[in-house]
Formats: structure tokens, sequence, C-alpha cells
């Protein structure tokens, strides 16, 4: 019967096609939608093979998108393979249709329309399994790339002595083969079970068998292959007992067989992998037996044995053998963590002494510590996290310049010595350009200018940092060099340089100086599929027909020296502070780099993000690798990137890391020996921060080698809070050149300090060999302090200087005249038997910008000093020719603070301050000036009058006050 299309009696209704030229139309516009698309993701590929390819690693490129590409073919067609051959196979084996069951009748209709498209389905299901499966596979392609080029450490795990290697690069390919196995053959199951339903193979609802033999054979074979793999697992699961995190009573982050794992998990596994076998073996015999009663009940007989054997036996053993005497039962476990521990952070070697932190001056001779003050340490007084607002105000120059918050702390020689010396460069800021606009943003301001430092250990009369390099052009320190930076740490955007539009280089008195980029670095946009390319991927169009873009253009990006360093070596994890130094001419970014594993056996993991935090790391600068967990760390790498052309070169710091050397062969050419280091970088080269704070945190609890003691947990240690900061964050470590007991001359170190846990004395201090050059470098020395003895912690020293009376009375009245106190870092340096704390106190005044240095505050024993200078406070505290420390409250002496001089000035700068702000408030500028000028003559005066009245007061307070000193600040731990 003809269709009628209206209906049974209705006209058909034609519909009449589209015009010729309406089809061209819409062909033409998905060719080109098509073509698009196909360009956008052309455009992404491109632009990273070029950039590659213009920092000369373009080997790193084609190796890691070489392995992702094979990965992704071999492991998703072995996945399309397997479940397309499982849907295959059970098609093949559908029965054939006889009488149909109501079951069968329903899902006819299913049939009927799948029938004309059954290989398309399989084409597409086989498809959508392998891009998923490749995808997941590419993403190993470091775990790949571990297994096949690993070498071994030489060093074998205590349990199953087997090489750390099979740890680290074996087992975790070995589980991805594993998991990618169990995927194949749930998915493979699943597949086959649904098309042997929809042909009558399995029943559900209909009566008699609900299996045909040929499905059940299939799905016997499968299900064995689960059982099969699962059995593999308990195998695997014996070796990741070594490398497992649990809990242990008085431990954090413990790794590793306990008693419970040796003696209860791992019998069991070893059980339960005999078990699965036998059961995988009863599944593949029904190829032959035709029925699941054998293998139905093997599998429960597996699922009991995991319950009871797995699970229950363990926690019987845990019960009732380990928590009645579990130091005993657990201590052999506990010393292989502590060994292994302490091989894998590098702290295996650490130097631990006994100090007995007593600073008694009864008996000794002061003037020979004061002697010795000055050849133990270079007492630091810029501290380089307050006084980058002073660089900012002294040498910024121009509003489109600035510096990092935090300045970094390095070593140059002044004047032929060698000296601890704050340096920072003047990078651009785009946010300071007078006007914004595409050509300023990207052609006009792309380089930053000079590095500027300043001396650290002292500062100027006014208490600003010393400058040794300054100006701009800078002068100075370095003589000449290429000073401009076109790669920091500020340095985001992209700029396109070299071509026709000039750049700006600097500002001076005699007018703007332009310049052209002279460099090497970036890629060539005098190509138009380039320009097309990074217009794409850039999303800005005017990069494609700008006439600013010409001949020699080349556009500079990824300008950050942990960006550059993460994209030429991704297989490195990078510490949070790269800092410069001025090397044979050129201004060298310095990146440390390090080599981290998770799978070191029985070696507790730590978490890098949570570990390196602390005080600084609240958005003055970055914290390395986030919620990386590693339980193996080394700097195996020293990185440096030229701020002018953005060369990256790594070198090779750790010659025995067997994961380096892994590397290595997986991206051959890549780093340089460590003998190509220059003796001039070297000089510069140090021990990064992230690392010490990895292994001080570490070392709170695996300074203890003894099992007991650390089961006890009676000697555990913590990182205090940083004093001078209101967040509670960790304290951070301090660079400082200073000489440690035993040690024969001062080094360039890195220190810290320790509290006992839960308490505020000090417990030990911690200090490394930072100097490349050095033959002890990295070498930790630890001073413990006896736990019967309180001397102050950072924090309980910052208490007593905060309540020392001249303290207070200089703060208030400072605070009186809207000038805000900042305290610098307080420095800790062991000497003769006692610590020996200095903190410089910062002040910025009122309208100030940034911070002055007013005072140092020193400790030593029982006594504090608050002076202008560091040798005035130490010849104080040594009793040296200055004045004595005030004396103690106990002697019959009007106090500073009651001196009519000192009344009288600070009346005039309470007098001063009102007028100020009435002056304020009636927005006279002029008088305002006035009032500020004389609010400063009347502090200046009080303090003046204050330091008179303390040197009457201790001449007449005889010998008896100056041993006494300054008694108002307490003794240690008082």
């Amino acid at each position: 019967m003809p269709d009628r299309g209206g209906g049974p009696t209705g006209p058909r209704i034609r519909v009449g096609r589209p015009s010729r030229r309406i089809r061209t139309l819409l062909t033409t516009l998905g060719v080109l939608a098509a073509l698009a698309m196909l360009f956008v993701m052309f455009a992404g590929f491109w632009t990273d093979w070029l950039w590659y390819r213009s920092v000369d690693y373009s080997s790193v490129f084609t190796t890691t998108l070489g392995t992702k590409i094979g990965l992704f073919a071999v492991f998703g067609l072995l996945m399309a393979l397997a479940v397309g051959t499982n849907i295959w196979l059970a098609h093949r084996l559908r029965p054939p249709l006889s009488a149909m069951s109501m079951e069968q009748q329903s899902l006819d209709r299913y049939r009927m329309s799948i029938a004309p498209y059954k290989k398309w389905v399989l084409l597409a299901v086989t498809a959508l399994v392998g891009l998923v499966a490749g995808a997941s596979a590419a993403g190993q392609w470091r775990t790949w790339l571990q297994w096949v080029n690993g070498v071994p450490f030489h060093q074998k795990d205590p349990q199953f002595h087997k090489d750390i290697a099979f740890y680290t690069f074996d087992l975790p390919w070995y589980r991805f083969l594993l998991s990618f196995g169990f995927a194949a053959a749930v998915l493979s199951l699943i597949a086959a079970a649904l098309v042997h339903y929809l042909y009558g193979g399995l029943r559900l609802t209909s009566p008699g068998h609900r299996a045909t033999a040929a499905a059940t054979g299939h799905l016997s074979v499968l299900l064995g292959i689960f059982v099969g793999l699962k059995a593999i697992a308990y195998w695997l699961d014996r070796y990741g007992l070594a490398v497992k995190s649990s809990g242990l009573k008085s431990t954090d982050g413990w790794t590793g067989l306990r008693y419970v794992d040796a003696n209860a998990y791992l019998p069991a596994k070893t059980i339960l992998f005999i078990i699965a076998l036998i059961c995988a073996v009863l599944f593949f015999a029904t190829l032959w037996r035709r029925t699941w009663q054998l293998p139905v009940i093997g599998f429960g007989l597996m699922v009991l044995s995991a319950v009871l054997i797995g699970g229950l036996y363990p926690a019987i053993v845990q019960k009732f053998q380990v928590q009645p005497n579990e130091q005993a039962k657990e201590a052999p476990y506990i010393k292989k963590n502590i060994t292994a521990t302490r091989e894998a952070y590098g702290i295996g070697d650490a130097d631990v002494q006994n100090y007995k932190g007593n600073s008694d001056l009864t008996g000794k001779d002061p003037e020979k510590l004061r002697a010795a003050v000055n050849s133990t340490a270079s007492l630091r007084l810029l501290d380089p996290n307050l006084v980058s607002p002073a660089f900012q105000q002294e040498q910024q120059v121009k509003g489109y310049y600035q510096f990092p918050s935090t300045l970094d702390v390095d070593r140059y020689k002044v004047d032929g010595k060698e000296q601890d010396t704050v340096i920072g460069l003047r990078e651009l800021n785009l946010k300071g350009i007078p006007e914004r606009n595409w050509i300023n943003d990207h052609f006009k301001y792309t380089h930053g200018y000079g590095a500027i430092t300043a001396k650290g250990t002292t500062t100027d009369k006014a208490g600003a940092p010393d400058f040794t390099a300054k100006s701009l052009p800078t002068e100075g320190l370095f003589g000449p060099y290429e000073q401009r930076v076109y790669y920091g740490e500020k340095t985001t955007q992209y700029s396109i340089v070299g071509g026709p539009q000039e750049e700006l280089d600097y500002s001076s008195d005699k007018g703007e100086r332009s310049y052209s980029y002279k460099g090497k670095s970036g890629v060539n946009l005098s190509n138009p599929v380039n320009r097309a390319a990074y217009a794409v991927a850039f999303g800005e169009p005017q990069i494609l027909y700008s006439g600013a873009i010409g001949k020699g253009s080349r556009i500079l990006y990824h300008r950050t020296p942990k960006e550059r360093v993460e994209a030429v070596a991704p297989w490195l994890t990078i510490d949070g502070d790269a800092y410069p130094a001025v090397v044979d001419g050129r201004i060298q970014w310095i990146v440390d780099a390090y080599t981290t594993t998770n799978g070191y056996p029985y070696a507790s993991r730590t978490t890098l993000g949570d570990t390196t935090a602390d005080s600084l790391t609240t958005g003055q600068r970055a914290v390395v690798a986030q919620q990386n967990q590693v339980n193996y760390i080394r700097n195996s790498v020293k990185a440096t990137v030229d701020a002018y052309d953005g060369t990256v070169k790594l070198y090779q710091w750790d010659e025995k890391d067997p994961v380096l050397k892994t590397w290595m062969k997986a991206f051959p050419g890549t780093v340089k020996a460590k003998s190509a280091i220059g003796s001039a970088l070297m000089d510069h080269l140090r021990y990064p921060q992230d690392l010490f704070k990895v292994q001080r945190e570490l070392l709170s609890r695996y300074h203890v080698t003894d099992s007991e003691t650390f089961y006890t947990g009676s000697e555990r240690w913590e990182v205090p809070d940083d004093p001078t900061n209101t967040k509670g964050n960790a304290v951070p470590p301090y660079y400082l050149s200073m000489k440690m007991p035993r040690q024969e001359k001062q080094t360039f170190s890195l220190t810290t300090t320790f509290t006992p846990k839960n308490r505020t004395n000090l417990g030990a201090f911690m200090a490394v060999d930072a100097d490349a050059k050095s033959k002890d470098y990295g070498k930790i020395r630890i001073l413990k302090l006896p736990s019967e003895t309180s001397v102050w912690g950072p924090r309980l020293a910052q208490g007593k200087f905060n309540s020392h009376t001249p303290v207070a009375d200089q703060i208030n009245i400072w605070k009186k005249g809207d000038s805000e106190v900042e305290y610098g870092n307080l420095l800790t340096v062991p000497l003769d038997g006692g610590l020996l704390y200095v903190e410089p106190v910062y002040l910025r005044g009122a309208g100030s910008n940034y911070p002055l240095l007013k005072k140092v505050l020193v400790n030593y024993g029982d006594k504090i000093a608050f002076r202008d200078t560091l040798d005035e406070a130490l010849d104080e505290i040594f009793g040296s020719k200055t004045a004595p420390a005030k004396p103690s409250e106990g002697t019959q002496k009007p106090a500073p603070s009651q001196d009519p001089t000192v009344k009288q000035a600070l009346k005039d700068a309470q007098d001063a301050f009102t007028a100020g702000q009435k002056a304020l408030e009636n927005k006279n500028w002029a008088e305002y000036g006035k009032a500020q000028d004389a609010l400063r003559d009347a502090l200046d005066r009080a303090a003046k009058a204050e330091a008179k009245a303390a040197e009457k007061s201790g001449d007449k307070g005889g010998d008896k006050a100056g041993d006494k000193g300054s008694e108002q600040g307490g003794k240690p731990g008082s």
C-alpha cells in the first residue's frame, strides 16, 4: 500500500530540497568551521614546538610527545581490541532463535533496530573505550620512562631484599598494567554479558537454563582472567606493604611494615594469592565442565578468606599481640623506618652534638667574648623580608619598575672581602606604565633594568640600606655588565621585540633612551603562519595584522625562571625561590630543582606544600610543589636562566642520585655535567631553602635514632612560630655567615631553631653548610640543648624583649608619633656554650613609605641590650667601654623615663602630635610639615636624654648593678 505521507486520506506533501547555492554555502561553511577547529588545535601544538626549539630543548618536546602518543596508541588499541573482540565473540556465540519467550520478544525490537548498524555500533564502542584508555595511559608517560630507563639504587629494602629501584621505578608501572588489565577485563565482561543477553545467550526470567554453554564458557574465561589478575594484585600487595602509609602511636606519616603487616598481612596476602589462583583455574575449567558450581564455590571461598584472613586475623593480632606490648613489638620496624627515612631525605649524616646552652658570664672574660662575636658570625642587620620598600623608594626611579617583596641574600666581595649582601632586580611593573595600551604593554615597555645590592651587616646613618650597587643604570659593585632584565620573577606578560617598534630602554635626566632587542631568545614572527598561530594561541588578533610586527620581530613568553625550568625539565620539582646573581657580566637566575619519589620503602612521607610553608610563603614567595607527597628528595639539579636572553642550563649537582640518572637516560643531553659549572657561578650557588625546610621538619622527629625514644616521643621537637609574625606561621630559615662549634672559620650557612613539642624554650639549633665551594657543603650540624635547661626559644625571647623596660618605653614613644615598629629577623648564634640573639628593630615613621633601622636588640644569658648600633649593644652586653646595662629594679635609682628632660621632651612630642593632627584636619600641609619636624625633634631629644640618664644611673649603681645587668628581662626560662 503506497505511503500517503499526510495520513490515510491526505495528499502527499513534498518537501523541496535546498537550492544548489544554499547547499554549496552550507558545505563551505562546514568545511571552514572544521578547518578553523583543526587550526586551533594545530596552533597549540605548533607554538609549543616553536618555543621548545627556541630554547634548544626540542628533544624534551619530542620525547614527551612521542611517549604520550605511543602509550595512547598502544593501550588504546589494546583496550579497543579486548572489548571489540569480546563483543564480536559474544555475537558469534549467540544461540539460534527458536521459540521466542516473552523476554526474547521484548528484546527483539532492540535487535532489529541495531541489526543494520552492528558494525558501526561495534566501531563506536571500541573507539570510545580505546580513546578513554589511551588518554589515561598517556598520562603515565613519567611512569613508563622511569620503568624503561630505571637504574639501580644499589640499596636493598630490609624486608624483601629487593633493590630500591623496584619500588620507585618498577612497582608503579606494574600497578598501572594491573589496573589496565582490570579495566579491560571488567569492560569486556560487561560488554560480552550485554551481547549474550541481547541475543539470548543469557536469560533472566525465562524458564530452563539461564545461560547457554557457549555463554557460560565465554563469561567464565573472562571471570577467570579477572580473578587471575586479583591473584597478581595480592602478590604485588605484599611488596606494597613496604611503601604503605599507616598510623602508629606517637608517630606521624609512618611508612613501611609494622609488626602486624609482617606477621599477619604478609602471610595473608600469600595465602590469598594461592586461593585466587585456584579460583581462576576453576573458572577456566568451565570450558570443559560447562557449569559454574565449582567456580562459584571457589569465588565465595576467596571472598570469605579475604574477610577472615585479610581482615579479621590481622585485627586479632593487633588487638591481642601488639597492643599489650606495642613498644617492644614495633621496635625493630621503627628502627627500619628511622634508617630508611634518614637516608631518603639526606639527613642520615646529620651531626648531633650536645650543647649546654648556658650563657652565664660569671668567671668568663667579657672582652674576649666580645672579640669572639665578630669571628663567630657576620650578624646581618638588613632583613631581606623588610627592606624591599626601602629599595622601592630609593632605587625604583620610575613607577614602571618594581622589586620583589622579599629580597635575596647572596655573597659578594666588597673591598676584597666576601660579605653577605642583599640583592634585588629592578623588574618591569606593567601597572606603573603611565598609559596602558597594547603597544605600550607588549612592545614599548619590555624589560627591567639592573641589579641593586646593599650591605647585609650595616646601614647608612639614617638606618636605610647601604647600597653597593645603585642608580639607573646601576653603578658600583659589579662593574660593566648586561643590565637589561627580560626574564624575571615578576615578568609574566609576553613581549614582542626586535622588530620595527623600538623599546624604551630606560629614562634619565637626558630623556628616554630607545633600544632594540639583540638576543636570540623568543620565536620569530616574520613567518605569517607563526603569527597566525600565536594570534590564536594568545587570543590576540592584532598579532596577525599589526604593523608594529615585521622583520626581526620575536615574541618572548614563559618568562619567569621557575616557569622556564619546569617547561624544559617537567620531571623536576622546582624550588619556590629563584634568586639572581651577576655572573661573568650577565644576570643569571639560579634555580634549585629536586628529584623526588614517593616509593622509597620504609621512608615516611611528607607533603611538600605543608612542609615548606612558613611566614614568608603567605603571599611573598612561592610554595614548592603544593600538595605533592614524597618520601625521597634530592637537590640533584642546579639550573640557571639568563635574565637577558632566557637561556636555560641544567647542571647535574648530585652525581650519585639514581633518580636523576634515570631521567638523564630518558632525556639524554638535557643535563650538563657538574664539571661544566664555572667558578664564577659556583661562588653564588647555595643550599636551597625548601630542601632545608623539608629536612628540618623530618629532623624534628628523626634526630632520634633510638626506637624506644622515638616511640615515646619524649624528644620530639617542632619548628617554632615566627615571633615577628602575628599569623602563627613557622619561622623561616635564615642565611648567615657564621661558625658553628668545631668549625675553624665562618661559612655561609642556613640556620633554624627548634623548640620542644608544645613548649617555648629552645630545644636545638640547626645549621647546614650552604656554601657550594665548601668541602662540607650540605653538612647538617645540630646543637641539642639539655631537656632540663630552659633557654629562651624565639617566641619567648621576643616576649622578653618586648617586656624589657627600655624597649617598652621607646616603643611607646614611637607609637605616640603614629610610627609603626617592625621587627627584623631574629638571628640566633651559638657563642661559647651559650646563645646570642640579635634582632634589628625598624621604624616606619608617620608619612614614610619604608622602615629604617633604628635600634638593635641583643640578648646573651640574662642580659638584654637595646642600642642604636650593633656594636653599642654588644659592648653593653659584654661590659665594654660604652655604658653598661640598665640597673635592676631593686636599685634605688629613678627610671630614665622619670628624668625631667625626658618628661619635657615627651610633652613636646605630644603637643607636636596634637598640632599635626589639627593641621591634618584643616588640610594645612605647611603646618602639618612643621608639626612633624617638631615631633621628630622632640622624640630625638627624648631618646638622647633617656640614654644619658641610663648612663648616669649605671655609673652610680656600681659594679654590682653592672654585673647583674638588665634583670627585668628575667633569666632564660624564668
